[in-house]
């Protein structure tokens, strides 16, 4: 049986929140909570690939000691764009 959308998205929330490193969970977790439901299908699958992904490589990935893989960059850049208007309103 499949995973209806709703539980996948459950499970995904809290996917980005239980990363490993703490880190992760604060840059993925608060993006899930306000993003994922307003995904399509294709998005939705690409975040879940990225759930996929050790903490060892995205974290450098999103700190910019590493470039990230080509399939990551624009959403990389939305993470990134939320981060900022996050840390911005405090």
């Amino acid at each position: 049986m499949s995973e209806t959308h709703e539980a996948r998205i459950k499970r995904m929330k809290m996917r980005s929140w239980r990363r490993g490193i703490r880190e992760m969970d604060l840059i993925l977790g608060p993006y899930a909570d306000a993003k994922l439901e307003g995904f399509d299908t294709a998005q939705l699958d690409l975040f879940d690939t990225l759930l996929e992904e050790n903490d060892q490589d995205l974290y450098p990935w999103f700190s910019g000691v590493q470039p990230c893989p080509p399939q990551y960059v624009d959403l990389f850049a939305e993470i990134a764009t939320f981060m900022q208007g996050k840390l911005a309103r405090g």
